[in-house]
Order: C-alpha cells, then structure tokens, then sequence
C-alpha cells in the first residue's frame, strides 16, 4: 500500500482543511461515529461521494454537545449543505439494552468508551446546527433518519414521534442508501437550483409548510397515510400506515407518500431504482484509506472496525423481509451485488495492508448467502408488493442459485496470500434445504453448503432459525422450525462425510410477538431434545420501521389489522428469556412449577427428566441470564467485547 499522509483522509480540523490548500468547504458532515474511512462505515461513503463529486468535503465526527458547542462553528459554515448522521447504528441502539439500560461500551468509538454520540444524535446535532447557521441548509441520512422518516413508535420513550424532520428542523431527509439521491443534489446545486426548490428527487423526503405548493410529478401516484395527529389517538389507524409504507419501501416503481403533521405535510418521493453492479462498484472502489482516522492513535482500537478490518461487503440488501428486522427497510428488499472483478480487486487492497496475516474474517453482505441473486423475469418484480420473496414460500421467479457464491469464494481462495476466507455474515439455512427451495438444482446447494463448512468456518456455523414454534415464525416471516431439523441433518452428514467436527450454532429470539410462555418451553424442549445447549440468544427489541414493531406498540398486525398479543412487562420477557438456560441450576424449580401449571407434563419431562433429581429441592430464584445484552438482529456482527469504561466528562 501506498504511504499514507494526513491529507490521504477527509479533513476533520482547519487544519486539515489548510493542508489541502483549501478555503472554503462545500458540505460539512457531522456524525455519531468516530471517523473510518472505510466503505462499511456510512458517513465515509457519504463523503467520499460528495468527493467524487468534486465537492471539497469535511467531516466532524462526534461532536461534542456537553461544552461550548466549539465543534459546531469550528468549520465555518459550507457552501452547500450540512450533512448529519447518527452513525451506522440508531443511536438508541447503541446507547441502550433491550431492558433499557445504559450499555457500557460503544462499538464505533476508539477503545469502546461511552459518552460520545448522545441519544437522538441525529436531532440533537441538527437542532444546534440550526440555531449556530439558521440559513444553512441541513440534509440528514443514515439508519437513523431513514427509519424515522414517518410516524413511528419509540421504544426508549415509549411513545409515537412524529418524523424526524419535524423534531430535528432539518431541510430534507435521504432514506436508504444515499448514493444515487445525493447524486442528483449535488448535480442540481451546481446548476444552481436553491436548495429549498429541490423537493422532487427521488429517495428523499421533506416537511411541506402549510402554504406550500406540492411538486408535480406526472410520472407519479400519490398516497396519503393517516396523520400523525390520528396516529396519536388510534392505535389501529397507525398499524395501518405501515402496510402502506412498506409495500412502497420496496416497490420498484412506488407511489409518492403524504402524511399530515400538523399544520405541515410530510412528502416522501418513491426510491430509485436498485443500484447496477457498476454503480455499487464504483461505491466500493472509491479512494478509502480503509483505516481509523489518525486522531485516534492514541485513544484505543475501534471496536466496529477491527471487527470488520479484514472483511469484504459483496452486495447490499435482503429479501428476507423479516418482520423484526430493518435491513430491507433501509438497504432494499432487491440485491445490489458486486461484480466479482471489484471483489478481488478489494481482496487484493486488504491482502496487501501492512498487518494482513491471510485471513478474511467475511465475505458477505447481510444475508451471506443472497449473492447476485435477482428475479428471473424482471417485469414480474417489477409488478410485486411482496415484503419478502421468500416467505412463506420462496417465489418461484426468483434465482437462488449459489453458483456463482461458491465460484467467488473459490476465486478468493486462490489468492497467493490467501490462507483462509470466513463466512462471517449469517447464511439463510433455509434456503439451502432443497425441501424448502424447491426450485434450486440440489446438488448445487449441497456443493455450497459443503464448501463453507469444509473451507471457510472455524469450528462454528451460526444460523438464525429464531423460533421453533410455527405460529411465531409465520408473523416473523420465517419457514417452518421443520426444515431447520432438514439443514441440521444435512449438515450432520457433511461433518461425518468430511470428517469434521463442526459445531451448528442456532440463534433464537424470546419475546417477540406472537411469542407465549408455552412457545418458549417448547423451543427449549425441542432444541435440548436435538442437542443444543443454548449460547447464542436475546430478547426482541422493537427499533422504527418494523412490522414487529408496530405490533408490539399498537397491538395489531399492520396487514390484518388483527389483534396479536405481544409479552411487554419486564416479569413477561424475563420468564420467557427463562427458558432459554433451563440448564442453569437456578432455574430448574422455576420451569418446573411453570409448565406443571401449564399442564405441559411432556415438556418436563424433556427439559427435567426425572433422573436429575438435584433440582428439585432449589427453591426458585431470580434469573441470572437476561435480555439485557441483545444486541438486534442487523446488529449482531457489531457486538463485542472491551475493556475500558471511560466516560466524557
């Protein structure tokens, strides 16, 4: 790699901005996260876009809200437009527990520390760059605003908010993915369109004053949802929203969104379309250093990055469309994948970094196994409303073949300095029991499955069936627990026929609605009964943008608008998350009177036979194992261990 200077990085000082012979910035970013210029990290996306632009582009990562506010004025004001980020997890997640506690430990700040990106950063940062540059104007983006952009239930202050851009006084808010949307900005400011005209491009939205004009689009339909007004006095109206949002979320050629707030009115404009393999490969091959910003150096490791340091992103999206989960809500239900050339081309970059030992730690994306695979008719996705194109059956337009997976993994592996590549991004197990895809070549995805566990796992493979009860994985827009019992022998038979000694590791989650006492102690008889000691597990935690997770806060599934019961006080999601470690001593009198009243004498037997008689004189006691570390599911990856508690004072 090439030697590196303080210039080779976006200038986060004005004395960075100085060493570029620079005197004036064109936009300022302002982020939640420590600065990494690396493509997994949004804001250095964001702005080595807005580079690639010919914008001169700085970025002020977690500015400090707890002194003079120096941070906010340091830069000046920029040409353009401030752009504000909480970061690659909502803020919310990152700050808070399933049970609402304070964690210890930040991912995205140098050496885990605390106290550095404040909740609701993205409205925190906003509010007081309006009140310091009040005729600047102020674009903000990632998960954050994305899947606050509507009415939507907070969790942490458990109540409805209306959208974001009513709260952080922001100009307008890009959703999803921000390359292509900040494309067309940029290209109408440097015509010079102010920027308070630009309200018709597409993946952004905007709070319309009471007096204004809507746009016209004729290549447009429009759709209202109900107010914000209404959404606060009806639960069952709010559920209805979302049906509407999300089938729009994912079309390919969706309807413009309105929503009353207020005396204003809420404009989202349909996405784009999904990105084409030159586009998502010119993202990737933008001139990142791949590395922490220097300022660090002396402030501890990133735990974010060293996580993924030696990983590579091959695509972006899922259509899994899970009911607990805002990966398709953010990234897009349809796979940008891609092209194996800039693969290995990023293979190289990393193979050559300074402390590569020759091990990737990932090749994925957020579902590992969904690589270049599209719909075979593409006038039939074009026509589809469908959330997920795999529950509860997989479509028959869409290609699930893995071969050209397993080629790019082989391909990899054939670098000189290669030694080994991991599958470290969780793999849809479904999809590789042929009695679920019925329309894939089976010894396809046998050649699959048997590649990664004969070359890239160490030890372990982690799936995440998340239930084993049919009822609650139906809302969760999961298969039958059946056809994981048909992955678990087929995984069995690789490991005798290779010779291996593979561990499979089952991710489940407790509490989430739909979810019963009953139906935990039944995962924790069946899942004992195939030889699973449970390790890996948590409690739902409801984040914005969710089907889930209007459920749990209305109490009505947004596409029936029937009632689902959803476990919400502490005692109820304890009890259930119980069941998960019956094998702890301090459990066991509990479990038992628990299912004796439940009248489930064959769930006893399985998790308590009879010969373990040890038991039986504990009285029961307080749990010792809670939800209160989960992390959620499109989170997973980013959890970690540190050290230090360090706070900013």
């Amino acid at each position: 790699m090439q030697e590196l200077k303080l210039s080779s990085w976006l200038p986060t000082t004005n004395k960075e901005v100085k060493i570029r012979g620079w005197d004036a910035l064109d936009v300022i970013l302002f982020s939640g996260d420590a600065y990494v210029d690396h493509p997994s990290f949004g804001p250095a996306v964001i702005g080595r876009i807005l580079e690639s632009y010919g914008l001169r582009v700085a970025i002020v990562p977690q500015p400090n809200v707890n002194d003079n506010l120096q941070d906010f004025v340091k830069l000046g004001a920029p040409k353009l437009f401030f752009g504000v980020t909480g970061g690659c997890m909502d803020p919310m997640i990152s700050n808070y527990t399933a049970s609402k506690k304070r964690r210890d430990k930040d991912a995205y700040t140098p050496n885990g520390d605390i106290g550095f990106r404040p909740d609701y950063a993205t409205t925190v940062y906003s509010n007081i760059l309006k009140e310091k540059w009040p005729n600047v104007p102020i674009l903000i983006g990632g998960i954050e605003a994305s899947l606050r952009r509507v009415t939507h239930y907070d969790y942490w202050s458990d109540k409805l908010m209306p959208t974001i851009l009513e709260t952080s006084k922001a100009d307008m808010l890009v959703y999803g993915m921000g390359e292509q949307p900040l494309r067309e900005v940029v290209r109408l400011l440097q015509k010079g369109v102010p920027f308070s005209s630009i309200t018709t491009v597409k993946q952004t939205a905007v709070l319309l004053d009471a007096n204004a004009r809507i746009p016209k689009n004729s290549n447009w339909e429009d759709v209202e949802i109900v107010s914000h007004e209404r959404c606060l006095k009806d639960k069952k109206a709010y559920a209805s929203n979302f049906k509407i949002i999300e089938q729009e979320s994912n079309k390919l050629a969706a309807r413009r969104i309105f929503q009353k707030v207020g005396n204003k009115t809420l404009m989202i404009n349909p996405p784009y379309p999904t990105m084409t393999e030159a586009e998502i490969d010119a993202s990737f091959e933008l001139p990142y250093t791949r590395l922490p910003h220097p300022k660090y150096n002396k402030r501890g490791p990133i735990p974010a990055y060293e996580m993924i340091k030696f990983s590579i992103n091959i695509h972006r999206g899922c259509f899994g469309g899970c009911s607990f989960c805002t990966i398709s809500a953010h990234q897009g239900k349809f796979i940008a994948s891609r092209s194996q050339e800039s693969v290995l081309r990023e293979v190289d970059t990393v193979a050559n970094m300074p402390d590569f030992k020759g091990y990737l730690s990932d090749i994925g994306g957020p579902s590992a196994n969904m690589y270049k695979m599209k719909g075979k008719v593409q006038e039939i996705c074009d026509k589809c409303v469908a959330p997920s194109c795999i529950s509860p059956v997989i479509c028959s337009n869409l290609d699930t073949s893995h071969k050209p997976l397993t080629e790019l993994y082989q391909a990899v592996d054939s670098h000189p300095k290669i030694k080994k590549s991991f599958i470290g991004s969780g793999i849809r197990h479904d999809m590789l029991v042929p009695e679920f895809n019925k329309n894939a070549d089976p010894k396809e995805l046998d050649d699959y499955t048997e590649e990664v566990m004969t070359k890239h796992v160490s030890g372990r493979l982690k799936v995440a069936p998340e239930h084993t009860s049919d009822p609650v994985l139906k809302l969760m827009r999961k298969p039958s627990f059946s056809y994981f019992h048909k992955f678990k022998e087929r995984f069995d038979k690789i490991n005798i026929k290779k010779g291996l000694k593979l561990q499979l590791i089952p991710y489940f989650i407790s509490n989430h609605p739909a979810c019963e006492v009953e139906d935990m102690a039944n995962l924790a008889a069946e899942t004992k009964d195939m030889g699973f000691q449970l390790e890996q597990v948590q409690g739902f935690t409801p984040t914005p943008m969710t089907v889930a997770t209007v459920i749990y806060y209305s109490g009505y599934h947004p596409y029936t608008l029937k009632k689902v019961n959803t476990p919400k006080t502490r005692k109820e999601k304890d009890e259930q998350h119980r069941f998960f470690f019956w094998y702890k001593d301090e459990n066991k009198a509990w479990i038992k009177n628990t299912l004796n009243k439940l009248g489930r004498k064959d769930l006893l037997d399985v998790l308590l036979p009879k010969k373990d008689e040890k038991w039986r004189k504990n009285k029961p006691g307080k749990p010792k194992h809670t939800f209160d570390d989960a992390v959620p599911f499109n989170q997973r990856k980013n959890k970690a261990k540190f050290k230090s508690k360090k706070k900013r004072r």
